[in-house]
């Protein structure tokens, strides 16, 4: 087995979850993990383990997202992503398409690692453990992390209520 198989093997599923939680696509989700994969098989020589791979992928997986965003001129509403966070205010707040809206702008508003950490967790389904081990940092660091983040999305969001 080569070096991609193992890593393709071994991260699909991973990758495959971020996209879909980006997109909300299954399709679509299948269709950029698999342009993740082409693209960092090219680049692998590029890769030199200054973070941990999952993150490399979940980069590309995201430059690739965003690519087919500009290509095909297609937004996706926040509405369409499941399971966005832990509380009723936000359940309430995804029912509004125009609030829906504002709530995507403003996720992608974020400053990192914010942004990164509330994407893995929401859309990439991962644990505060494997966001630690992903940031070479501790599971209590990703947990505030994502809390300081959803934090700041709803103090934003306040405004459109």
């Amino acid at each position: 087995m080569t070096e991609i198989e193992k890593i393709y093997s071994e991260y699909f599923n991973d990758v495959f979850l971020y996209v879909k939680g980006l997109s909300g696509n299954a399709q679509i989700a299948e269709d950029i993990t698999s342009e993740t994969f082409f693209s960092a098989l090219n680049a692998l020589d590029s890769f030199h383990g200054h973070c941990d791979i999952r993150v490399w992928l979940c980069q590309i997986a995201k430059n690739c997202y965003f690519s087919y965003l500009r290509k095909n001129k297609r937004l996706v509403p926040a509405d369409e992503i499941d399971g966005l966070a832990d509380s009723s205010d936000f359940v309430h707040t995804l029912a509004d398409t125009e609030l829906s809206v504002k709530l995507h702008e403003q996720l992608h508003s974020l400053a990192e690692p914010y942004k990164e950490v509330f994407s893995l967790r929401v859309f990439g389904e991962l644990s505060f453990k494997q966001i630690a081990a992903l940031f070479g940092k501790s599971e209590n660091w990703a947990c505030v992390t994502f809390h300081r983040a959803k934090a700041k999305i709803r103090e934003q969001m306040e405004e459109y209520r």
